[in-house]
């Protein structure tokens, strides 16, 4: 099979075109799946930046979202059969090889159906937005209706997911952007609020809309915007954050307003081997493509680009400022 492959640590140059043998199923809960399209993430980067969790296993296929046709199954498995569409995110962190392939094998417990709404392009581009968002709204900070949820980066990957996923608990939204176009993205999605951050205090802002601060603030860009976010979020409030908080961090105010703070990082299932953990994130797979094909929860794609052309993708990822997502298009 055709896949993209890191040779080594380094910038988007290191990822290469190569011939690799098929995938064999070696467990019975495994599927063979022809990979439509693969979905790339931050984390894509930074793992062909810095080395993967596995820097010993080189080369290594990058790419943790996929979407595609299963093509054969193990012994045991039960929910899917051969024809089936499926969405999933798996692999692609250095140990098992990821999605940027033609043929990828996944255990169908952590596989979910593909939603019918969706093209190929649209499911592959969903899985880790979609864990990441519902982990840290749902299970982290626990959202309910009628809260105020502040969503950094709203226009991005995982926050015009999680700004629509707030919305559908039905809670208010507030959501710093950078421009007016994300500005009027995030509107469309439903925020009350957009803020633009390099035009006005975006902790001034949030205090106007919600008096004490946000009930819930999600940080997906960390630094000085997660301790600049003690302040916005509410006494007795959550703050969830999907970066690593800084050695320096001041944590005064976020003691002194006695915030509950959450770190979110879908990967750790995967790193660490936690099935059950594994299979719950399926279940967020399915219960959000119920809500896609509900036509009350959709996935921005802003480009494409064939296999070859990973690096591109790399490149483009890199350069910041994006809204929704970037996709691999691996069988046109």
């Amino acid at each position: 099979m055709k896949a993209v492959v890191m040779t080594r640590p380094g910038g988007p140059e290191v990822l290469e075109v190569a011939d690799l043998p098929d995938p064999e199923i070696r467990a019975p809960t495994e599927m063979l799946v022809r990979v439509h399209a693969a979905g790339v993430n931050p984390v894509d980067t930074k793992l062909r930046a810095r080395g993967t969790y596995y820097p010993d296993r080189l080369p290594a296929v990058l790419g943790c979202d996929g979407a595609g046709v299963v093509e054969a199954v193990g012994s045991e498995v039960r929910r899917f059969r051969p024809g089936d569409a499926v969405y999933w995110c798996n692999g692609g962190i250095g140990g098992e090889p990821g999605n940027y392939a033609e043929l990828a094998v996944v255990d169908e417990r952590f596989a979910a159906p593909k939603p019918a709404s969706l093209d190929f392009v649209q499911a592959a581009a969903a899985p880790l937005v979609l864990i990441t968002a519902w982990e840290a709204l749902h299970d982290r900070a626990r959202i309910a209706a009628g809260q105020k949820v502040l969503v950094h980066a709203g226009a991005g990957g995982v926050g015009h997911v999680a700004v629509q996923l707030a919305r559908e608990a039905g809670c208010a939204v507030a959501a710093t952007v950078s421009t007016e176009e994300k500005a009027r993205f995030v509107a469309e999605l439903g925020v009350e609020r957009p803020i633009r951050y390099r035009e006005e205090d975006f902790v001034e802002a949030v205090r106007a809309w919600a008096e004490d601060g946000a009930d819930v603030v999600l940080d997906t860009v960390g630094g000085t915007t997660f301790q600049r976010s003690f302040a916005a979020t509410r006494h007795y409030g959550d703050l969830v954050t999907l970066l690593q908080p800084a050695a320096d961090t001041d944590w005064k105010e976020a003691r002194l307003r006695n915030l509950r703070v959450s770190l979110e990082l879908m990967l750790t299932p995967m790193h660490r081997g936690l099935t059950a953990a594994r299979r719950h994130q399926a279940d967020i797979l399915a219960r959000c493509g119920e809500l896609f094909d509900a036509g009350r929860l959709r996935v921005h794609v802003t480009a494409t680009f064939p296999l070859a052309q990973a690096a591109e993708a790399h490149r483009r990822l890199e350069a910041g400022s994006m809204t929704g997502k970037l996709v691999l298009v691996v069988r046109p």
